[in-house]
């Protein structure tokens, strides 16, 4: 089973727990604590990658870092991706959970892209308009500046891509020329 496959089970699995508990809050505030602490720490993964460390000192390790600061039922699921020496998957399948609990709450991730910055009043009416176009009731932004665009905008809300952007626009002019000339 690829990587992506197994980390995303986990994080469904993390999901379907809190919906079951009606724990939702509660654990995607732990599992805020846990991307932190683990992106903080890269030594952490150093540990858990080590072959010379036994799978028991991987789990005392993971109850030593995180049992006074987030819950059994998140020590439980952290402990059993050790055990289950899925230790390198733990952060993509916490951020699965977390993108996971975003969906059910109808926020949407998008990420925009634009040859030059965006002012304030372009970004509320461009969430206004994404919210009045999609399923989702909220987003949560992320703008980058990329004066490759030339000019334009891609916006991209999961898997879903809206290219605008000049650069783009000539790439595809560029092939259909090439295609005229190839006749």
């Amino acid at each position: 089973m690829a990587a992506g496959v197994i980390a995303s089970t986990y994080g469904h699995a993390l999901f379907e727990l809190a919906v079951e508990q009606q724990e939702i809050d509660r654990l995607m505030e732990e599992a805020g604590t846990v991307i932190t602490a683990m992106n903080d720490n890269p030594e952490l993964g150093k540990l858990y990658d080590h072959p010379r460390i036994s799978m028991e000192e991987k789990v005392r390790i993971t109850e030593d870092c995180f049992r006074d600061k987030v819950s059994n039922d998140m020590v439980g699921f952290l402990i059993l991706m050790v055990r289950n020496g899925r230790q390198k998957e733990i952060l993509t399948s916490l951020q699965d959970f977390v993108a996971e609990v975003k969906e059910y709450r109808g926020v949407g991730i998008c990420h925009v892209v634009s040859a030059l910055p965006i002012s304030e009043a372009q970004k509320a009416r461009l969430v206004e308009r994404l919210i009045k176009t999609t399923k989702y009731k909220s987003f949560e932004m992320h703008y980058e500046v990329d004066k490759k665009l030339i000019g334009g905008i891609t916006i991209q809300i999961g898997d879903r891509v809206l290219d605008s952007s000049v650069r783009t626009q000539l790439n595809v002019l560029q092939k259909e020329l090439q295609q005229l000339s190839a006749e």
